[in-house]
């Protein structure tokens, strides 16, 4: 029977089950898939990876609402498989998308049921929990980045259990690795894409991308593991989630649901031609994506698709949190349900992506999940506003507050106070609290930071370079939202300039650990400014009305801001905290809201908790190209 897409009866054809793909109990097997235009279904096994050694095959019978499926023994449980479908007298083979383990290059589907496959005591981990997600401190990060530098002191270069490894060092002796992320502070690192991806070749451990490539969207990638042949890359991926979560640092993985890999020959087009993608008015596949494909995230099939394998992450491997790659080519309820089945079943659970795509989306305007759309949902997005406001541009010589450029002290303040907008003080923003901003001033994407003030201040010297890079982090870590920084940042990341390491190689991608004893000073001010924002709850505030009640704008030079939190926000132990940014090449002079004792806790040199200096006065100079904090406490009053 022939389909045509735009003519099926998808109420009909909805499989609202969840036994697709393998299902297993004590004596039997059951398969299921969805491919109505299906003639006939068979699978194929195999004792090797390289489907060469074929040693059964079976028949699918037709089941409800275009599924098909089989009772197997328990005896195949170890093997390889592919499917084989007919349509239309053409016959193909391939690994089908409810996969949940596959054999080396993901050439074979694996037998194997992922809830029998952990490390000890797998049942007792626990996910990380927050009470807001402005507690959180992302880290973004890629696999093999954090450990393949011969720098790294890891043993496991390249691998999951790298992050099981709890006390490396660099050649001088300063933390890497694990220890380092909990010597640094932060709360959850965000992994650029872990599920199987198809550029990366799982046998050469220099094969190098950052997986914005899906293959199997519901398996660990298999680059990273020790053996990609068996279930290796299960066990240690979640051996990986529960080291970490042992260490209070939780796991947001990058899911890329906005385009596959292969097109034509995606297991997607193959169970049923044209349903799973998108196509434009001439017929040709939308590519909301720029890479070739755009997923048709609307139609029931797919939107199920989505959510189920979410949920599988959250489930079977524990994850925190997700981060969507071109968040807007999915359609705005597909967003929504996730977040809300999500959400559920883990109340701390981060969700957050990119409002924006690389093309238009073949969506109507009201499908389309944009900035402002995250609005009371418990959604966060890129603020790519503050993010330009403080370095300029991306890629180019354009330049930000950090760099000296004027006139943007507003822009500053919206950022700073969460994007919630201040109408009476002609602050506008997107945001209804601030836990849906994701404030940062790089990612994966693009020119690092470091490398952005090079090519954008090819004056400066590296010292002065240094300085705007810290008065960028002491923005970030002092603004209302959730704080993302690139893995490296923290000592200067560089890529040599490359703006689009996707596939640069492990040269310039991998962390160069060497650089933490190199700029050791700017670590620890990093360090700093996270313990800074994790031990004072004023500078993570939620709602709007809070935020406006207790920040007060000072009135400042010009190219500065100033403003102070007052009256112990949110519960904050000091009465009065006090920030100002200063981009410019002078000291400066701030007014202070009234004369009394003041602990300065960050200046240009040092950021921290505890006072660097005490002084009583109702002005404080503040050096140039930084950022002070300071604050009034009732144990330093009356000096």
């Amino acid at each position: 029977m022939t389909y045509n897409v735009f003519e099926v009866d998808e109420d009909k054809m909805f499989y609202s089950g969840d036994d697709l793909g393998f299902t297993f109990d004590k004596e039997n097997i059951n398969y299921r898939i969805w491919s109505p235009p299906a003639e006939k279904v068979y699978i194929d096994i195999y004792s090797d990876d390289r489907a060469e050694d074929k040693v059964a095959e079976y028949k699918l019978e037709q089941s409800i609402n275009g599924t098909w499926q089989v009772k197997l023994t328990a005896d195949i449980k170890g093997n390889y498989y592919k499917i084989r479908l007919k349509k239309e007298s053409i016959e193909t083979s391939f690994v089908d998308p409810w996969v949940k383990a596959v054999g080396t290059n993901s050439r074979c589907g694996l037998i194997v049921d992922p809830s029998e496959v952990f490390p000890p005591t797998w049942s007792y981990d626990k996910k990380v929990e927050l009470n807001s997600p402005v507690d959180a401190v992302i880290y973004e990060l890629h696999v093999k980045d954090f450990s393949i530098s011969k720098e790294s002191g890891i043993r496991h270069k390249g691998k999951y259990t790298a992050f099981t490894e709890r006390h490396t060092t660099n050649r001088e002796g300063l933390l890497s690795g694990l220890a380092h992320l909990k010597e640094l502070g932060i709360t959850h690192v965000h992994l650029l894409p872990v599920f199987d991806f198809a550029t990366a070749d799982d046998m050469d451990i220099n094969s190098y991308n950052w997986g914005y490539d899906p293959l199997f969207y519901m398996v660990p990638e298999g680059s990273y593991a020790s053996n990609p042949a068996n279930e290796s890359r299960i066990y240690e991926f979640k051996k990986m989630v529960k080291v970490l979560h042992s260490h209070d640092i939780g796991v947001i993985m990058d899911v890329v649901y906005n385009h596959t890999y292969q097109t034509e020959s995606s297991p997607f087009e193959i169970l049923f031609p044209d349903y799973f993608y998108r196509f434009d008015r001439l017929g040709k596949f939308a590519n909301a994506s720029g890479v070739g494909n755009e997923i048709a995230s609307e139609r029931p099939m797919m939107r199920k698709y989505i959510i189920d394998s979410l949920l599988y992450w959250s489930r079977e491997y524990h994850i925190d949190g997700f981060r969507f790659d071109l968040m807007s080519a999915v359609d705005k309820k597909t967003i929504l349900q996730a977040a809300e089945r999500l959400k559920k079943e883990n109340d701390s659970i981060i969700i957050y992506g990119e409002p924006w795509t690389a093309l238009p989306p073949q969506l109507e305007k009201h499908q389309i999940f944009k900035k402002g759309s995250q609005k009371g949902t418990d959604i966060a997005v890129f603020n790519d506003n503050f993010r330009n406001t403080i370095k300029g541009d991306n890629d180019g010589q354009k330049k930000g507050f950090i760099q000296g450029k004027t006139d943007l002290e507003k822009e500053i303040y919206e950022g700073v106070i969460g994007s919630v907008g201040f109408p009476e003080r002609s602050l506008y923003g997107f945001t209804q609290k601030a836990s849906e901003t994701i404030n940062y001033a790089d990612s994966h994407d693009n020119l690092t930071l470091w490398d952005k003030l090079a090519f954008s201040c090819p004056g400066a010297d590296e010292k002065t370079r240094r300085k705007m890079h810290r008065l960028a982090m002491a923005v970030l870590f002092t603004s209302q939202g959730v704080p993302f920084i690139q893995a490296g940042t923290e000592f200067l990341r560089t890529k040599f300039g490359d703006k689009n390491s996707y596939n640069s190689g492990i040269f310039v991608n991998q962390l160069k650990w060497e650089r933490k004893t190199t700029y050791n000073e700017h670590f620890n001010y990093i360090k700093g400014l996270i313990n800074l924002r994790s031990h004072h709850p004023a500078f993570r505030m939620i709602n709007k009305e809070e935020i406006r009640k207790k920040i007060k704008f000072i009135q400042s030079p010009v190219n500065t801001v100033g403003f102070y939190i007052d009256n112990h926000a949110n519960g904050d132990g000091w009465e009065k905290v006090a920030v100002f940014y200063n981009p410019n090449h002078k000291w400066t002079q701030f007014n202070l809201p009234q004369k009394r004792t003041w602990a300065i806790v960050v200046d240009d040199k040092e950021a921290g908790t505890e006072p660097i200096r005490i002084f009583y006065s109702d002005e404080v100079q503040v050096p140039p190209l930084s950022a002070m904090v300071i604050y009034s406490a009732a144990l330093l009053t009356g000096c």
